[in-house]
């Protein structure tokens, strides 16, 4: 049922009411049984490594607390968006307040953000790491690692801000029922009244500016650190190297692909069957492949899980 009868201007509703699995009927019980799997999967997986780095001394390196603060911003960013979508499959309400609207849009722009960041610090390591392998410790030295975060974070709650302002500065007329099943930036823009070109155009510029500029310098970083792969005489050697950097290469194809077709292109290609699809895949999947492909198939990281759960048991007997 729509909401929008006889609410003719944006004062008359504070509120917003997700669409996104409406059109699933009977289905939604089956959505909620899965993505609760999928969503327990993630967030233990992501705990286990936090976890894991933390009590192991030998993680204790930029590399693995860069993936533990990599780890703690997925998690963050999915305790955004899945709880609230869980709730709407099981108990059927879909409405969100105004102000919620509006928290959930900044607190997931601003870990999806934190996240683009914390990836090209990624690279940065592993550029520095194969490129000036003996320089390694001396560069990369505990306050530069925490300024490199700190950065990450601060960068990404300010780019979140700025999209939430862009939007919410606007007012939402007629309808609004969202298109999707969270506060995201496109479908919660098209609900807006009047010339939206200018919103459009900050939201487009804060988007190319987090997504192309983290991009740009994790592809300088590659473009470096295959050039000193190329230069490694034996065959194996080149192997080794490049096993290094082939889980966050993975994950950053992933990231950066779902995350630029969702946010750089026109209002009007906007698609609600085809924008969801695209829409679980980062917010459940892409999390969940992250401690899958960069850390539990991780040999440091295996070994490391094995150690702390041997000395539970053996603290136990």
């Amino acid at each position: 049922m729509s909401l929008s009868a006889g609410q003719p201007n944006a004062t008359s509703w504070r509120g917003f009411v997700f669409l996104g699995f409406s059109s699933f009927g009977d289905l939604q019980l089956l959505l909620f049984v899965l993505f609760l799997c999928l969503y327990l999967v993630t967030l233990t997986s992501n705990v286990f490594i936090i976890i894991v780095i933390r009590l192991d001394s030998h993680l204790h390196t930029p590399m693995y607390l860069f993936l533990s603060f990599l780890s703690f911003s997925e998690t963050c960013y999915t305790l955004g968006i899945v709880p609230r979508m869980l709730s709407g499959l099981v108990m059927g309400d879909q409405h969100i307040s105004y102000v919620g609207c509006a928290a959930q849009m900044f607190f997931s722009a601003s870990w999806a953000c934190t996240n683009c960041f914390l990836l090209a610090v990624m690279g940065f390591d592993r550029y520095v790491a194969i490129c000036a392998p003996l320089h390694y410790d001396s560069r990369m030295h505990p306050i530069l690692c925490a300024q490199l975060i700190g950065t990450s974070f601060l960068n990404g709650y300010l780019f979140g801000l700025g999209m939430t302002l862009v939007i919410f500065h606007l007012p939402f007329c007629s309808s609004h029922e969202i298109q999707h099943f969270f506060c995201d930036t496109p479908p919660v823009l098209s609900l807006a009244c009047g010339d939206t070109g200018l919103s459009e155009l900050g939201i487009l510029i804060l988007s190319l500016l987090v997504l192309l500029v983290s991009f740009l310098f994790i592809t300088i970083s590659y473009v470096f650190i295959l050039a000193a792969i190329l230069r490694i005489p034996s065959v194996q050697g080149r192997k080794k190297a490049f096993s290094t950097c082939a889980s966050h290469l993975t994950v950053v194809i992933v990231h950066y692909g779902c995350a630029s077709f969702m946010y750089l292109r026109p209002k009007a290609s906007y698609s609600l069957e085809r924008d969801q699809l695209i829409a679980v895949t980062y917010t459940v999947v892409t999390p969940l492949l992250n401690p899958i492909v960069y850390s539990l198939r991780n040999r440091a990281v295996q070994t490391a899980l094995k150690n702390v759960f041997q000395r539970r048991l053996l603290g136990k007997g």
